[in-house]
């Protein structure tokens, strides 16, 4: 099913009545999809498990100080 942010806002009961029956609805915003709202289901969500972007510099064994690191490559940018 395809909805528009509009009818999100005015309608929202029956769209999360459709999602609840198993549908997916597609949102979309001035004629683009920009969301997807789809059936939860339980015991999907990874709850405690690190998302994989999560620890993004934890490989990085030349960069110690990662905060140090971000101030350095920021130095500048407002002078």
């Amino acid at each position: 099913m395809k909805t528009t942010a509009k009818d999100l806002r005015f309608h929202t009961k029956e769209i999360l009545d459709s999602v609840s029956r198993g549908e997916e609805v597609i949102i979309t915003y001035r004629g683009k999809p920009c969301a997807k709202i789809i059936p939860y289901e339980e015991g999907s969500s990874k709850v405690g498990e690190p998302h994989s972007l999560y620890g993004i510099w934890k490989d990085h064994d030349d960069i110690a100080d990662v905060e140090e690191y971000v101030r350095e490559i920021r130095k500048g940018r407002n002078n």
